[in-house]
Protein backbone atom coordinates (compact mmCIF):
# COMPACT_ATOMS: atom_id res chain seq x y z
CA UNK A 1 0.00 0.00 0.00
CA UNK A 2 0.76 3.63 -0.78
CA UNK A 3 0.20 6.99 0.53
CA UNK A 4 -0.18 10.14 -1.86
CA UNK A 5 0.69 13.27 0.79
CA UNK A 6 -0.53 15.49 -1.72
CA UNK A 7 -4.09 14.14 -1.26
CA UNK A 8 -3.96 13.08 2.29
CA UNK A 9 -6.00 14.81 4.51
CA UNK A 10 -4.78 13.07 8.03
CA UNK A 11 -8.39 12.33 8.80
CA UNK A 12 -7.23 9.33 10.34
CA UNK A 13 -9.78 6.63 8.95
CA UNK A 14 -7.09 4.48 7.97
CA UNK A 15 -6.17 3.74 11.23
CA UNK A 16 -9.45 2.94 12.51
CA UNK A 17 -10.14 0.18 10.01
CA UNK A 18 -6.46 -1.43 10.02
CA UNK A 19 -7.49 -4.94 11.69
CA UNK A 20 -3.36 -5.28 12.56
CA UNK A 21 -2.39 -1.70 13.62
CA UNK A 22 0.23 -1.55 10.70
CA UNK A 23 -1.06 2.90 10.43
CA UNK A 24 0.41 5.36 12.48
CA UNK A 25 -0.92 9.37 11.72
CA UNK A 26 0.66 12.55 13.21
CA UNK A 27 0.26 15.79 12.80
CA UNK A 28 1.96 16.05 9.53
CA UNK A 29 1.83 12.70 8.01
CA UNK A 30 0.23 9.24 7.94
CA UNK A 31 2.63 6.43 7.78
CA UNK A 32 2.07 2.46 7.23
CA UNK A 33 4.54 -0.46 8.42
CA UNK A 34 5.18 -2.71 5.40
CA UNK A 35 6.12 -5.37 8.14
CA UNK A 36 2.88 -5.15 9.84
CA UNK A 37 0.16 -4.66 7.03
CA UNK A 38 -1.18 -7.71 5.56
CA UNK A 39 -2.84 -5.70 2.64
CA UNK A 40 -6.66 -6.24 3.20
CA UNK A 41 -7.07 -3.15 1.60
CA UNK A 42 -9.38 -1.66 4.63
CA UNK A 43 -7.70 1.52 4.23
CA UNK A 44 -7.68 1.51 1.00
CA UNK A 45 -11.56 1.51 0.40
CA UNK A 46 -12.30 3.58 3.59
CA UNK A 47 -9.65 6.47 2.62
CA UNK A 48 -12.18 9.33 1.80
CA UNK A 49 -9.64 11.79 0.22
CA UNK A 50 -8.64 8.40 -2.04
CA UNK A 51 -4.83 9.33 -1.06
CA UNK A 52 -3.97 5.46 -0.73
CA UNK A 53 -3.15 3.15 -3.54
CA UNK A 54 -2.03 -0.64 -4.06
CA UNK A 55 1.52 0.11 -5.32
CA UNK A 56 4.52 -0.94 -3.05
CA UNK A 57 6.05 0.99 0.11
CA UNK A 58 7.69 4.15 0.68
CA UNK A 59 10.23 4.26 2.82
CA UNK A 60 8.54 4.44 5.88
CA UNK A 61 10.01 3.65 8.76
CA UNK A 62 11.88 6.25 10.81
CA UNK A 63 14.09 5.76 12.89
CA UNK A 64 13.51 7.63 16.29
CA UNK A 65 15.81 9.99 17.63
CA UNK A 66 17.04 9.69 21.33
CA UNK A 67 15.16 10.74 24.19
CA UNK A 68 15.40 14.47 24.86
CA UNK A 69 15.31 14.93 28.60
CA UNK A 70 16.08 18.62 28.65
CA UNK A 71 13.63 21.06 30.33
CA UNK A 72 10.37 22.08 28.24
CA UNK A 73 9.30 25.18 30.05
CA UNK A 74 6.41 24.64 32.12
CA UNK A 75 5.75 20.91 31.35
CA UNK A 76 6.73 18.78 34.09
CA UNK A 77 8.55 15.12 34.19
CA UNK A 78 5.21 13.70 35.56
CA UNK A 79 1.79 14.02 36.15
CA UNK A 80 -1.18 12.47 38.15
CA UNK A 81 -3.19 12.07 34.55
CA UNK A 82 -2.43 12.67 30.93
CA UNK A 83 -5.03 13.28 28.48
CA UNK A 84 -4.16 12.66 24.96
CA UNK A 85 -6.18 14.70 22.23
CA UNK A 86 -7.75 18.55 23.35
CA UNK A 87 -11.25 18.02 21.25
CA UNK A 88 -14.20 18.43 23.24
CA UNK A 89 -13.79 14.82 25.02
CA UNK A 90 -10.43 15.43 25.98
CA UNK A 91 -10.59 19.14 27.26
CA UNK A 92 -13.54 18.18 29.13
CA UNK A 93 -11.80 15.30 30.78
CA UNK A 94 -8.93 17.63 31.85
CA UNK A 95 -11.43 20.18 33.19
CA UNK A 96 -13.00 17.84 35.59
CA UNK A 97 -9.41 16.60 36.99
CA UNK A 98 -7.92 19.78 37.41
CA UNK A 99 -10.68 21.42 39.14
CA UNK A 100 -10.20 18.54 41.71
CA UNK A 101 -6.40 19.95 42.33
CA UNK A 102 -5.16 16.88 40.28
CA UNK A 103 -2.35 17.21 37.97
CA UNK A 104 -3.04 17.11 34.05
CA UNK A 105 -1.53 17.47 31.42
CA UNK A 106 -3.32 17.65 28.24
CA UNK A 107 -1.41 16.85 24.76
CA UNK A 108 -2.55 18.12 21.15
CA UNK A 109 -1.00 17.21 18.26
CA UNK A 110 -2.07 19.92 16.22
CA UNK A 111 -1.17 23.28 16.74
CA UNK A 112 -4.41 24.15 18.58
CA UNK A 113 -7.49 22.47 19.56
CA UNK A 114 -10.53 22.79 17.10
CA UNK A 115 -8.55 22.57 13.92
CA UNK A 116 -8.93 21.09 11.26
CA UNK A 117 -12.81 20.79 11.85
CA UNK A 118 -13.74 17.22 10.76
CA UNK A 119 -17.34 17.60 12.05
CA UNK A 120 -20.83 19.72 10.93
CA UNK A 121 -20.51 21.31 13.67
CA UNK A 122 -24.22 20.35 14.89
CA UNK A 123 -25.39 19.97 18.52
CA UNK A 124 -28.77 20.32 20.61
CA UNK A 125 -28.58 23.02 23.78
CA UNK A 126 -30.13 20.70 26.27
CA UNK A 127 -27.44 20.30 29.46
CA UNK A 128 -24.23 22.13 27.61
CA UNK A 129 -24.53 24.28 30.56
CA UNK A 130 -22.52 21.53 32.93
CA UNK A 131 -19.90 21.85 30.10
CA UNK A 132 -19.68 25.43 28.99
CA UNK A 133 -21.01 28.98 29.05
CA UNK A 134 -22.45 29.47 25.94
CA UNK A 135 -21.49 32.17 24.46
CA UNK A 136 -22.76 34.30 20.97
CA UNK A 137 -19.56 33.63 19.13
CA UNK A 138 -19.80 29.58 19.72
CA UNK A 139 -23.01 30.25 17.84
CA UNK A 140 -23.27 30.89 13.83
CA UNK A 141 -26.93 29.58 13.59
CA UNK A 142 -29.78 28.57 16.13
CA UNK A 143 -31.81 25.50 14.68
CA UNK A 144 -36.00 25.14 15.29
CA UNK A 145 -36.39 22.61 12.21
CA UNK A 146 -35.24 19.80 10.46
CA UNK A 147 -36.12 18.27 7.01
CA UNK A 148 -35.85 14.44 6.25
CA UNK A 149 -35.64 14.24 1.88
CA UNK A 150 -36.51 10.88 0.49
CA UNK A 151 -35.41 9.41 -2.40
CA UNK A 152 -38.41 10.02 -4.41
CA UNK A 153 -38.73 13.70 -3.42
CA UNK A 154 -40.78 13.94 -0.81
CA UNK A 155 -39.95 15.31 2.59
CA UNK A 156 -40.56 15.20 6.61
CA UNK A 157 -40.46 18.34 8.68
CA UNK A 158 -39.90 17.83 12.48
CA UNK A 159 -40.44 20.99 14.27
CA UNK A 160 -37.72 20.92 17.71
CA UNK A 161 -38.81 21.50 21.01
CA UNK A 162 -34.87 21.72 21.96
CA UNK A 163 -33.04 24.44 20.49
CA UNK A 164 -29.98 23.52 18.03
CA UNK A 165 -26.88 25.06 16.86
CA UNK A 166 -24.67 25.21 14.21
CA UNK A 167 -21.34 25.97 16.27
CA UNK A 168 -18.25 27.45 15.31
CA UNK A 169 -15.73 24.78 16.40
CA UNK A 170 -12.55 26.38 16.20
CA UNK A 171 -13.63 28.99 18.96
CA UNK A 172 -16.08 26.65 20.72
CA UNK A 173 -13.46 23.76 20.79
CA UNK A 174 -10.84 26.48 21.92
CA UNK A 175 -12.83 27.61 24.50
CA UNK A 176 -13.47 24.38 26.18
CA UNK A 177 -9.61 23.69 26.63
CA UNK A 178 -9.18 27.18 27.81
CA UNK A 179 -11.52 26.58 30.44
CA UNK A 180 -9.42 23.43 31.23
CA UNK A 181 -6.14 25.47 31.55
CA UNK A 182 -8.38 28.06 33.95
CA UNK A 183 -9.13 25.00 36.22
CA UNK A 184 -5.56 24.18 36.06
CA UNK A 185 -4.82 21.91 33.43
CA UNK A 186 -1.52 21.88 31.45
CA UNK A 187 -1.49 22.09 27.62
CA UNK A 188 0.80 21.92 25.16
CA UNK A 189 0.13 21.84 21.64
CA UNK A 190 2.14 20.04 18.67
CA UNK A 191 2.53 17.35 20.70
CA UNK A 192 2.24 14.25 19.24
CA UNK A 193 1.84 11.07 20.85
CA UNK A 194 3.41 8.13 19.57
CA UNK A 195 3.92 5.27 22.07
CA UNK A 196 2.60 4.08 25.82
CA UNK A 197 4.86 2.05 28.31
CA UNK A 198 3.62 0.86 31.65
CA UNK A 199 6.12 0.65 34.16
CA UNK A 200 7.28 -1.62 37.19
CA UNK A 201 5.90 0.61 39.43
CA UNK A 202 2.47 0.57 37.74
CA UNK A 203 2.93 4.13 36.16
CA UNK A 204 2.53 4.69 32.67
CA UNK A 205 5.11 6.21 30.07
CA UNK A 206 3.97 8.31 27.56
CA UNK A 207 6.05 9.52 24.30
CA UNK A 208 5.41 12.66 22.41
CA UNK A 209 7.32 14.34 19.56
CA UNK A 210 7.32 17.96 20.09
CA UNK A 211 9.71 20.20 17.74
CA UNK A 212 11.08 17.50 15.96
CA UNK A 213 12.28 15.91 19.35
CA UNK A 214 11.16 12.78 21.29
CA UNK A 215 10.07 13.43 24.96
CA UNK A 216 8.32 11.39 27.61
CA UNK A 217 6.11 12.09 30.62
CA UNK A 218 5.55 9.74 33.14
CA UNK A 219 1.79 9.70 34.84
CA UNK A 220 -0.08 7.07 36.76
CA UNK A 221 -3.68 7.14 34.10
CA UNK A 222 -3.89 8.03 30.44
CA UNK A 223 -7.08 9.39 28.86
CA UNK A 224 -7.13 9.05 25.14
CA UNK A 225 -9.40 11.31 23.74
CA UNK A 226 -7.25 10.98 20.12
CA UNK A 227 -10.18 10.44 17.90
CA UNK A 228 -11.63 7.48 15.78
CA UNK A 229 -8.22 6.60 14.81
CA UNK A 230 -7.43 5.85 18.53
CA UNK A 231 -3.88 4.52 18.74
CA UNK A 232 -3.83 5.14 22.62
CA UNK A 233 -6.45 2.50 23.02
CA UNK A 234 -4.29 -0.08 20.59
CA UNK A 235 -1.44 0.17 22.80
CA UNK A 236 -3.86 -0.28 25.97
CA UNK A 237 -4.28 -3.45 24.16
CA UNK A 238 -7.90 -2.74 23.61
CA UNK A 239 -9.51 -3.64 20.20
CA UNK A 240 -10.55 -0.52 18.64
CA UNK A 241 -10.11 -1.58 15.44
CA UNK A 242 -13.66 -1.01 12.90
CA UNK A 243 -15.50 -3.17 10.35
CA UNK A 244 -15.91 -0.85 7.13
CA UNK A 245 -19.81 -1.23 7.79
CA UNK A 246 -19.27 0.35 11.13
CA UNK A 247 -17.40 3.60 9.49
CA UNK A 248 -18.63 6.66 7.96
CA UNK A 249 -16.64 7.66 5.26
CA UNK A 250 -17.19 11.61 4.79
CA UNK A 251 -16.22 14.34 3.02
CA UNK A 252 -17.65 18.00 3.64
CA UNK A 253 -17.34 21.36 1.82
CA UNK A 254 -17.78 24.40 3.76
CA UNK A 255 -20.17 26.46 0.61
CA UNK A 256 -20.68 30.29 -0.05
CA UNK A 257 -22.82 32.03 -2.43
CA UNK A 258 -25.48 29.83 -2.11
CA UNK A 259 -29.05 30.79 -0.58
CA UNK A 260 -30.54 28.48 2.77
CA UNK A 261 -32.86 28.80 5.48
CA UNK A 262 -30.34 29.54 8.83
CA UNK A 263 -32.56 27.40 10.92
CA UNK A 264 -33.38 24.76 9.13
CA UNK A 265 -31.00 21.71 9.09
CA UNK A 266 -31.57 19.46 5.93
CA UNK A 267 -31.12 15.54 5.05
CA UNK A 268 -30.97 13.89 1.80
CA UNK A 269 -31.29 9.73 1.68
CA UNK A 270 -31.21 7.52 -1.26
CA UNK A 271 -29.13 5.15 -2.46
CA UNK A 272 -27.83 7.12 -5.78
CA UNK A 273 -27.15 10.13 -2.93
CA UNK A 274 -25.42 8.21 -0.67
CA UNK A 275 -25.66 4.95 0.02
CA UNK A 276 -25.62 3.56 3.68
CA UNK A 277 -25.71 7.35 4.87
CA UNK A 278 -26.90 10.24 3.87
CA UNK A 279 -25.93 13.70 2.80
CA UNK A 280 -26.33 17.09 5.33
CA UNK A 281 -27.13 20.65 4.45
CA UNK A 282 -25.84 22.50 7.93
CA UNK A 283 -26.37 26.17 7.60
CA UNK A 284 -23.82 29.10 8.76
CA UNK A 285 -25.77 31.74 7.63
CA UNK A 286 -28.18 32.62 4.69
CA UNK A 287 -25.43 32.65 2.30
CA UNK A 288 -23.06 29.61 3.75
CA UNK A 289 -23.18 26.15 4.70
CA UNK A 290 -21.69 22.97 5.66
CA UNK A 291 -22.73 20.58 2.72
CA UNK A 292 -21.03 17.13 3.34
CA UNK A 293 -21.67 13.55 2.71
CA UNK A 294 -20.97 9.94 4.75
CA UNK A 295 -21.75 6.67 3.44
CA UNK A 296 -20.46 3.13 5.40
CA UNK A 297 -17.12 1.92 4.71
CA UNK A 298 -18.42 -1.01 2.64
CA UNK A 299 -20.39 1.60 -0.11
CA UNK A 300 -16.90 3.14 -0.94
CA UNK A 301 -15.50 0.58 -2.81
CA UNK A 302 -16.89 1.52 -6.24
CA UNK A 303 -17.34 4.94 -6.13
CA UNK A 304 -15.54 7.23 -3.32
CA UNK A 305 -18.08 9.66 -1.06
CA UNK A 306 -16.81 13.08 -2.68
CA UNK A 307 -17.83 12.15 -5.74
CA UNK A 308 -21.23 11.66 -4.89
CA UNK A 309 -21.33 15.12 -2.76
CA UNK A 310 -19.77 16.44 -6.22
CA UNK A 311 -23.08 14.71 -7.88
CA UNK A 312 -25.63 16.80 -5.18
CA UNK A 313 -23.60 19.62 -5.08
CA UNK A 314 -23.97 20.25 -8.87
CA UNK A 315 -27.07 19.70 -9.10
CA UNK A 316 -28.72 21.40 -5.75
CA UNK A 317 -25.68 24.63 -5.27
CA UNK A 318 -24.35 24.88 -8.93
CA UNK A 319 -23.61 28.53 -8.46
CA UNK A 320 -21.64 27.74 -4.95
CA UNK A 321 -18.12 28.47 -4.17
CA UNK A 322 -16.35 25.89 -2.17
CA UNK A 323 -14.33 28.13 1.00
CA UNK A 324 -13.11 24.61 3.10
CA UNK A 325 -12.84 21.19 2.18
CA UNK A 326 -12.24 18.50 4.82
CA UNK A 327 -12.64 14.68 4.51
CA UNK A 328 -12.99 12.26 8.28
CA UNK A 329 -14.25 9.33 9.61
CA UNK A 330 -17.06 9.10 12.05
CA UNK A 331 -17.84 5.78 13.93
CA UNK A 332 -21.12 4.50 13.23
CA UNK A 333 -20.83 1.50 15.96
CA UNK A 334 -21.87 0.80 19.56
CA UNK A 335 -19.19 1.62 22.11
CA UNK A 336 -16.63 -0.35 22.41
CA UNK A 337 -16.61 -3.48 24.12
CA UNK A 338 -14.02 -2.28 26.99
CA UNK A 339 -13.08 1.55 27.17
CA UNK A 340 -10.83 0.90 30.18
CA UNK A 341 -7.57 -0.94 30.70
CA UNK A 342 -5.10 -0.79 33.36
CA UNK A 343 -4.50 3.11 33.54
CA UNK A 344 -6.19 3.84 30.87
CA UNK A 345 -9.94 5.36 29.91
CA UNK A 346 -10.96 6.04 26.04
CA UNK A 347 -13.29 8.83 25.74
CA UNK A 348 -15.39 10.58 22.43
CA UNK A 349 -14.71 8.68 18.81
CA UNK A 350 -11.57 6.50 20.27
CA UNK A 351 -14.43 4.91 22.56
CA UNK A 352 -16.78 4.77 19.92
CA UNK A 353 -18.91 7.20 22.03
CA UNK A 354 -20.85 8.58 18.61
CA UNK A 355 -24.57 8.36 18.02
CA UNK A 356 -24.95 4.94 15.21
CA UNK A 357 -27.48 6.82 13.23
CA UNK A 358 -26.74 10.51 13.83
CA UNK A 359 -22.84 10.16 13.68
CA UNK A 360 -23.49 12.84 16.45
CA UNK A 361 -20.69 12.92 18.82
CA UNK A 362 -19.85 16.52 20.25
CA UNK A 363 -22.02 15.85 23.31
CA UNK A 364 -21.46 12.27 24.06
CA UNK A 365 -17.82 13.11 24.14
CA UNK A 366 -17.82 16.02 26.65
CA UNK A 367 -20.33 13.54 29.06
CA UNK A 368 -17.21 10.81 28.81
CA UNK A 369 -14.93 13.57 29.30
CA UNK A 370 -16.92 14.41 32.52
CA UNK A 371 -17.34 10.58 33.63
CA UNK A 372 -13.81 9.65 32.76
CA UNK A 373 -12.33 12.87 34.22
CA UNK A 374 -13.87 12.18 37.51
CA UNK A 375 -13.35 8.30 37.71
CA UNK A 376 -9.92 9.54 37.40
CA UNK A 377 -9.45 11.55 40.39
CA UNK A 378 -11.47 8.97 42.52
CA UNK A 379 -8.22 6.40 41.40
CA UNK A 380 -5.81 8.75 42.33
CA UNK A 381 -7.13 9.22 45.54
CA UNK A 382 -7.17 5.28 45.61
CA UNK A 383 -4.16 4.81 44.61
CA UNK A 384 -5.25 2.45 42.12
CA UNK A 385 -5.35 2.60 38.63
CA UNK A 386 -6.22 -1.22 37.52
CA UNK A 387 -9.02 -1.47 34.88
CA UNK A 388 -10.77 -3.19 37.79
CA UNK A 389 -11.41 0.66 39.50
CA UNK A 390 -11.52 2.40 36.25
CA UNK A 391 -14.10 -0.20 34.66
CA UNK A 392 -16.77 2.02 37.35
CA UNK A 393 -16.36 4.71 34.66
CA UNK A 394 -17.44 2.32 31.26
CA UNK A 395 -20.27 1.45 34.20
CA UNK A 396 -21.51 5.22 34.51
CA UNK A 397 -21.13 5.55 30.57
CA UNK A 398 -23.68 2.68 29.97
CA UNK A 399 -25.89 4.11 32.61
CA UNK A 400 -25.65 8.06 30.45
CA UNK A 401 -25.54 6.54 27.26
CA UNK A 402 -24.17 3.59 26.21
CA UNK A 403 -27.25 0.91 26.56
CA UNK A 404 -29.69 3.57 24.08
CA UNK A 405 -26.25 3.50 21.93
CA UNK A 406 -26.23 -0.55 21.22
CA UNK A 407 -30.11 -0.09 21.35
CA UNK A 408 -30.07 2.86 18.27
CA UNK A 409 -26.84 0.04 16.92
CA UNK A 410 -29.18 -2.50 16.49
CA UNK A 411 -31.52 -0.37 15.17
CA UNK A 412 -29.68 1.15 12.30
CA UNK A 413 -28.41 -2.49 11.76
CA UNK A 414 -32.22 -4.06 11.37
CA UNK A 415 -34.23 -0.78 10.13
CA UNK A 416 -32.34 1.67 8.83
CA UNK A 417 -29.94 0.29 6.43
CA UNK A 418 -32.94 0.06 4.19
CA UNK A 419 -33.44 0.35 0.54
CA UNK A 420 -35.05 3.53 -1.60
CA UNK A 421 -38.62 2.00 -1.90
CA UNK A 422 -38.09 1.18 1.93
CA UNK A 423 -37.24 4.89 2.80
CA UNK A 424 -40.11 6.05 0.89
CA UNK A 425 -42.84 3.75 2.55
CA UNK A 426 -41.53 5.54 5.54
CA UNK A 427 -42.30 9.05 4.53
CA UNK A 428 -46.13 8.04 3.34
CA UNK A 429 -46.27 6.47 6.35
CA UNK A 430 -45.44 9.43 8.70
CA UNK A 431 -47.10 12.42 6.21
CA UNK A 432 -49.70 12.61 8.37
CA UNK A 433 -47.83 13.72 11.54
CA UNK A 434 -47.40 17.48 11.99
CA UNK A 435 -43.85 18.77 11.87
CA UNK A 436 -44.45 19.87 15.42
CA UNK A 437 -45.02 16.55 16.87
CA UNK A 438 -42.17 15.14 14.61
CA UNK A 439 -39.46 13.64 16.83
CA UNK A 440 -37.29 10.71 16.08
CA UNK A 441 -39.09 8.67 18.99
CA UNK A 442 -42.67 9.91 17.41
CA UNK A 443 -41.08 8.78 13.68
CA UNK A 444 -39.99 4.97 14.99
CA UNK A 445 -43.79 4.92 16.10
CA UNK A 446 -45.44 5.79 13.02
CA UNK A 447 -42.79 3.60 11.15
CA UNK A 448 -43.85 0.26 13.29
CA UNK A 449 -47.00 1.05 13.73
CA UNK A 450 -47.58 0.80 9.76
CA UNK A 451 -45.17 -2.36 9.44
CA UNK A 452 -45.79 -5.22 11.34
CA UNK A 453 -42.46 -6.21 10.19
CA UNK A 454 -40.70 -3.39 11.48
CA UNK A 455 -42.29 -3.98 14.74
CA UNK A 456 -40.83 -7.67 15.07
CA UNK A 457 -37.24 -6.28 14.45
CA UNK A 458 -37.21 -3.37 16.35
CA UNK A 459 -38.82 -5.54 19.26
CA UNK A 460 -35.48 -8.00 18.36
CA UNK A 461 -33.06 -4.88 18.11
CA UNK A 462 -34.68 -4.18 21.89
CA UNK A 463 -34.23 -7.70 23.32
CA UNK A 464 -30.55 -7.73 21.89
CA UNK A 465 -29.69 -4.53 23.32
CA UNK A 466 -30.04 -5.65 26.48
CA UNK A 467 -28.57 -8.76 26.44
CA UNK A 468 -25.12 -7.58 27.30
CA UNK A 469 -25.94 -4.40 29.34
Amino acid sequence: MRINRNKCDICGVCVAVCPVDAVSVSEFHVDIDKDKCTECQNCLIACPAKAISSQSFEGINQKESEIDNSPLMGIKKEYDVVVVGAGPGGSVAARFVAENNVSVLLLERDRESGIPVRCAEGISSGGLEQFIDIKPEHISSKITRARLNTPDGNHLEMKSHIKGYILERRIFDADLSDLACEHGATMLTKADVIGLKRLENGKMKVRYRCHDKIREVTCKIVIGADGVESRVGRWAGLKTALDLNDISTSTQYTLSNINVDPELISFYFGNNIAPGGYVWIFPKSKTTANVGIGISGNNAKEKPAQAYLDNFVAQHFPEASISYTVFSGVPIAATLEHIVADNVMLVGDAARHVNPITGGGIKQAMIAGKLAGEMAVQAIRKENYSAKVLKKYQQEWDKALGSKHRFIYKIKEKVLVAGDERLNKIADICKGIPPEKMSLPDLFKAVVKGDPKMVAEMASAFVLSKINV
